[in-house]
Formats: structure tokens, sequence, C-alpha cells
């Protein structure tokens, strides 16, 4: 089994997702900037897995910091937060592994730069053992959304790539089968980075579940012939209303699916949950590269000087949203309580219940 990122021998590894299908990379970062542009150029993707390398480039870059004292230590890992909080703005996981990193620091004021480094590292090491335990609580409550014989759309990829393992929407779909029951599933290209036919058909097809690989605009006539039971999605930041942003495409995906009468569910960890924004018009929807949409693998398919729109992310609005699921249970409408409710419960990792 592949693995998205790891510690090792005090560097950070990672799987190169922009190779993939046709080469199975793995990068070595001895530094800090060599992690931050990995989250920048996409080398890693997807909302948990952003925040798991988020910590772990910051534990790295925290171990090269010389420093006399506590205070020029402060100092110099501030400005390698800084530096990580400024790669991508859209998954608030991202943010959210900071300042549990930057939490490590302020909560150990006696300890001495060399000890706090250590913490560091044991602090990024725990956050990439509990989103794999996460995404595998999630997917024991996912399941239950999904029948016997079911066929599912999803849209990008919210997979073991996405994550530190085992993946969130992908993640629903494995525990699914891991139940006993026979599941179908049609993925979507998800143009311009096509993470859908490069990483979701890729991983499924390593695992042996049967995918079917559709364009983003036959999902409408799919869902018109009845071949489609449930859509499944992850998402990069979850509003306190239940508005989900996620990679651009899915709120065309979920008006389609509020059309023909399909549950569209959202899988995502309390990390994704967002409660400081009350509704999806304030999360933060980064603009990448015109060369994503006229290009592929550097190949042009466009007019050279056209202009370009490239949104990474929309926002589906919560009334188009028939549940969420998180690792502490799934959350149904009125969002605003059942999240807010989820968010303060304690966490039932490795529990039944």
């Amino acid at each position: 089994m592949f693995k998205t990122i790891e510690w090792k021998n005090n560097n950070v590894v990672m799987i190169d997702q922009r190779l993939l299908p046709n080469e199975e990379v793995y990068r070595t970062y001895k530094d800090f900037p060599g992690v931050a542009e990995a989250i920048r150029k996409m080398v890693v993707r997807g909302a948990p897995a952003i925040g798991v390398a988020a910590a772990m480039g910051i534990a790295l870059g925290a171990s090269g910091i010389k420093a006399k004292g506590r205070k020029e230590f402060a100092g110099k890992f501030e400005r390698i937060c800084k530096l990580m909080a400024a790669t991508r703005p859209t998954a608030v996981n991202l943010f959210w592994a900071i300042k549990r990193m930057k939490g490590v620091v302020k909560g150990n004021p006696k300890l001495a730069p060399d000890e706090l480094k250590e913490k560091l590292v044991q602090e990024a090491k725990k956050i990439h053992v509990e989103d794999i335990e996460i995404n595998k609580q999630m997917g024991k409550f996912g399941s239950r959304l999904i029948k016997n014989r079911a066929t599912v759309l999803t849209h990008c990829n919210a997979g073991a790539l996405a994550t530190a393992g085992y993946g969130t929407a992908l993640g629903v779909i494995r525990a699914a089968i891991e139940d006993g029951k026979k599941v179908k599933v049609f993925a979507d290209e998800t143009r311009p980075f096509l993470q859908g036919s490069r990483l979701t058909a890729w991983e499924l097809m390593k695992d042996g579940i049967d995918t079917t690989l559709i364009t983003d605009n036959m999902a409408g006539y799919m869902m018109k012939k009845e071949l489609i039971d449930l859509v499944i999605v992850g998402a990069d930041r979850i509003a306190a209303n239940g508005d989900v942003a996620n990679k651009i495409g899915t709120y065309s995906v979920a008006v389609l699916a509020r059309e023909h009468k399909i549950p569209f569910y959202v899988a995502a960890p309390i990390s994704t949950i967002d409660l400081s924004i009350k509704h999806g018009d304030k999360i933060p929807i980064e603009e990448r590269d015109r060369k994503e949409v006229t290009h592929i693998k550097n190949i042009p398919i466009a007019p050279d000087r056209i202009k370009v729109k490239n949104p990474a992310f929309d926002v589906t609005p919560h009334k188009l949203v028939t549940a969420i699921v998180t690792e502490r249970g799934i959350a149904r409408k009125p969002f605003e309580k059942s999240l807010k409710k989820l968010a303060v419960s304690p966490p039932v990792i490795n529990n039944e219940k």
C-alpha cells in the first residue's frame, strides 16, 4: 500500500501526486521551505493531508532552529508558521494544524528549545496517526448511508491520497465494502487538475474497487439514467451553517443531485468545520495558475492568450447537502445546531457508538 506522507529519518516524505497515475515517485524534504512549496505546488493536496504536511513541515523547521534562548526560538518558530499559513488559503485544516503546533510552544512555557523541538516532532506524528483513525471512524458512520449494491458518484479525490491514509469520502466507500456490501463507484475526472481521473481512479483500482471514470459533464446524464444512487464528496472547509467548500464542480454535482432526488453527502473531519465562519460566502477561494486550464501535462489545449478564470473551489449551499459525516457522528439539518454539537462533543475514535 502506498503512503501519502510520513516522517522518516527526520525528514518528510511524500508521494508526488502530480505524477500519478503514470509514476509513483516519493519526494524527501529536508527543510520546511521545501514542505511549504510542496503544499503550494500540490505535490500533496487534500485538506487533511495538507494539515498533516503543515504540521510535519513546522516540526522540521523547528528542528533546524538555532537559538540561544526560548525568546529567540519563539520568534523564528512564528516565522515558520507564517510561511506555512501562506501556502493555500481555502483548506482550514492547514490553519487548524498550525494552531495545534503553536499550542505546543505556548502550552510548555518552561521547556528549553531542544525539548520543544522534540515535543513538536511528536505532535506532528500524533496528528498523522490521529488522521488515519479519524478517517476509519468516519467510515464506520458513513457506511450506514450506503446500501448494498449501491452506485456512488464522487468528485475530486477524498481518499487516502487526500489524507494521512484511508480517506474521507473514499473511506466511507471502503468501510461499506469492508462491511460486506457490494459498491460501484463513478469517479468524475475533476477538471482542471484531474484529481478524479489521476488519483481517485488510481487508488480505487489499487483496492480492487469497481470504478468507472466519467467526464465532469456526464454526471447529469448518469443521474437521469438512474445509474447513480448517491453522491459523496470530501470538503476543504465547512461553514457553521453547513455550506461546504470543495473542489470546483462540486456545486454543479449537488444541483444535479437535488434535481434528480439523489442524496448528496459530505465526509469530513471535525477539523474541517470552521464555526468562526457563519456561511460559505466568507470562505476564501483560491485562484490558481491559468496554465492548469489551458494545458494538460504541459500540452496546450487553448489559444495562447485567452483570458482564464481558475477558482480551485466552489461552495455548495447547505440546502443541497443531505448530511455531513464526521468522526463523531452524522450531522443533519439544521446544520447550525448539529455541527456545533458535534464540534464540542468528545471524540469517539475506536468507539463503535
